[in-house]
């Protein structure tokens, strides 16, 4: 299914969410969180704080320092430093378990294989305009099979603001010297994805292939239900 909303002015840049949109991320967050939460309970004491512990640590990390909100690897470093703390760890010893227990997490959640059909797409989509990711989460694209698909990858945190924020949006414009609209920018969220690229003014595409509500009423300027769609954009 592809629905236009909106007409599409020329673009030069495909700007891809990644999480979600190139491959189902439900699963490997799943198991990323559980090789954290394996390392953490092998450790004396944390299996004793209770089920809501790691959620309270997070709050007070995002109470105490917001900023983090935008950039999800720096908070769950903070949250790792501060749950260690509560245990009792100090000094050398609680960075060394920090940090394990964040690289057991980082290398379940790059361990993704992102399948053949989208990689030809990717393939087919770069003989005519230039491919970006924009995307709000802290995966590692250089460790696994996308690390040659885009020439520019932006993650919120490390380079602005999260999406719906413009500032990943402006940047990649900036980059290459050409107006947002410029830029067509494909995710799945109406709230991260649409809004930010609508916001920022560039044109937008939705992967409505999940059942999940928005809070965001706006249109994305094109929507999708399959990826494979997109080859319309090469054929139109």
């Amino acid at each position: 299914m592809i629905r236009f909303n909106r007409a599409i002015s020329p673009v030069s840049v495909l700007s891809f969410d990644l999480d979600d949109t190139l491959y189902d991320n439900r699963p490997i967050i799943t198991a990323a969180v559980q090789a954290q939460l394996d390392y953490l309970n092998a450790l004396p004491g944390f299996g004793q704080q209770g089920p809501q512990f790691w959620q309270h640590c997070r709050e007070q990390v995002a109470q105490q320092q917001p900023e983090l909100i935008d950039d999800v690897t720096q908070w769950r470093q903070h949250t790792l430093r501060l749950a260690l703390a509560k245990l009792g760890f100090k000094g050398q010893e609680l960075a060394q378990h920090a940090n394990s227990a964040y690289q057991a997490f980082a290398d379940a959640r790059s361990n993704i294989a992102v399948s053949q059909e989208v990689l030809t797409l990717l393939d087919k989509l770069s003989q005519h305009f230039r491919l970006i990711a924009i995307t709000n989460g802290n995966v590692e694209v250089e460790r696994f099979n996308l690390k040659d698909k885009f020439e520019l990858v932006l993650q919120a945190g490390r380079h602005g603001k999260a999406k719906p924020h413009s500032s990943l949006f402006d940047q990649a414009a900036a980059h290459f010297k050409i107006k947002n609209s410029n830029i067509l920018h494909i995710g799945d969220s109406l709230d991260s994805d649409v809004q930010g690229a609508n916001n920022a003014g560039c044109q937008s595409v939705w992967l409505n292939n999940q059942a999940h509500v928005y809070a965001y009423k706006g249109l994305a300027d094109i929507e999708i239900s399959d990826i494979q769609a997109l080859t319309h954009l090469i054929n139109k």
